[in-house]
């Protein structure tokens, strides 16, 4: 790869870090092509990316960024993973190596704070922001649901108790 190709690289990858929330370093050591396309593939698929990079040039995109700290977890074959949402790179990092022993986290970073290993474990278990929303929408939509039932019961006794008169009425 000439200078340019490299300074293009670092470049794209610094502006990705930048609109980051979470990046993950995994260690792959092992992996086929083959495995790494899925893995490419269910990132894209969340909401994430995944790179690839030396480590030189992986440092260099760092730099200027709120993930600088991380510069010392790459050594050896690192790749980066990185998404918007805090808990999406997380969980489909922690999902692959979970399945499959070459891809080991190495750690990460939340903002400026850096998280080890464990640490990317435990978001990879908290619920995703679409699921976050789900569940306050559903929290939100059950008083009304439930005012709803509250406000047509005394309706619907009312119309039971002039049936029943009516009824009595019919039979008298």
């Amino acid at each position: 790869m000439d200078r340019s190709g490299k300074q293009e690289l670092v470049t794209a990858l610094q502006n990705a870090l930048s609109s980051a929330n979470l990046v993950v370093i995994t260690k792959q050591a092992g992996l086929t092509v083959a495995e790494v396309s899925d893995l490419r593939r269910k990132m894209r698929n969340a909401g994430a990316g995944y790179k690839v990079a030396k480590n030189r040039l992986a440092q260099r995109a760092l730099k200027g960024t709120k993930y600088e700290g991380l510069e010392q977890l790459f050594k050896g074959p690192t790749a980066i993973a990185y998404s918007a949402d805090p808990v999406a790179a997380a969980k489909v990092a922690v999902t692959f190596a979970n399945s499959n022993e070459k891809l080991t986290i190495v750690g990460g970073s939340m903002g400026a704070d850096v998280l080890g290993p464990d640490g990317i474990k435990a978001l990879a278990t908290l619920p995703s922001l679409d699921e976050l929303r789900a569940k306050l929408l559903g929290m939100l939509q059950t008083p009304a649901t439930r005012v709803a039932t509250v406000l047509q019961a005394p309706a619907g006794q009312l119309a039971r108790v002039f049936g029943a008169y009516a009824k009595k009425s019919e039979t008298a």
